[in-house]
């Protein structure tokens, strides 16, 4: 993948995420880069988040200092950099405001892993308190939990998924809300709380697909 497809593919993972209210018009923000690299694309602010595009992006190093582009990078760039500094396996970090996932953390309700996917791939999800968006606060909260984990919810506030590349990350963050999701129906169709998925079926599926 050459720097400019890297840079449109940002771009879509945004729109996309727009368009499956996974973010508002300017909420959330996405980025990524080449293994190994200290310098990421992220998307900027301020910016329609539906309309999102490559030549919009900016290039920052892990401390924020922009390389290339015009305006400002998104302020939560501090949580993207904490990731990468963590996880140099990390190469795409996705933070959306999932408004299920969201609400039943609220609401005080455990996120089940009820479909196999989601109890295979995201393992433990940690939640962790709210911080004022774009502070140190808040990349030493990411930080301090992205070791073991495929995503990150921030309570009153979002997610952070992260992947070894644009696709799963996006992944993740939609794989999040689904079985949000299915744990909300299961609760509002009569059930006490959701049945996980059996853990004999997850470890073999874990082995199987070397997950």
């Amino acid at each position: 993948m050459s720097e400019d497809e890297l840079k449109e593919e940002i771009a879509r993972v945004m729109r996309t995420l727009y368009e499956r209210k996974l973010v508002s018009a300017e909420g959330g923000n996405v980025s990524a880069r080449f293994p190994g690299s200290k310098e990421v694309w992220i998307t900027p602010s301020g910016t329609f988040k539906g309309g999102v595009k490559a030549g919009d992006l900016l290039k920052i190093d892990l401390d924020g200092k922009v390389i290339a582009g015009i305006g400002k990078p998104s302020k939560e760039w501090v949580m993207h950099a904490a990731a990468y500094k963590k996880r140099p396996d990390v190469n795409a970090v996705v933070h959306a405001h999932n408004p299920i996932t969201i609400g039943m953390t609220l609401a005080g309700i455990e996120i089940k892993p009820v479909n196999i996917e989601a109890a295979a791939a995201l393992r433990q999800v940690p939640v962790i308190p709210l911080e004022i968006p774009g502070t140190k606060n808040v990349g030493d909260s990411i930080g301090a939990h992205a070791e073991n984990a495929q995503a990150i919810i921030i309570k009153n506030h979002g997610v952070v998924a992260m992947g070894r590349n644009l696709l799963e990350a996006e992944a993740v963050t939609e794989m999040l809300e689904e079985n949000a999701l299915v744990n909300l129906i299961s609760i509002l169709a009569g059930k006490k709380e959701a049945e996980k998925v059996p853990e004999k079926i997850v470890e073999t599926t874990r082995k199987l697909y070397g997950l």
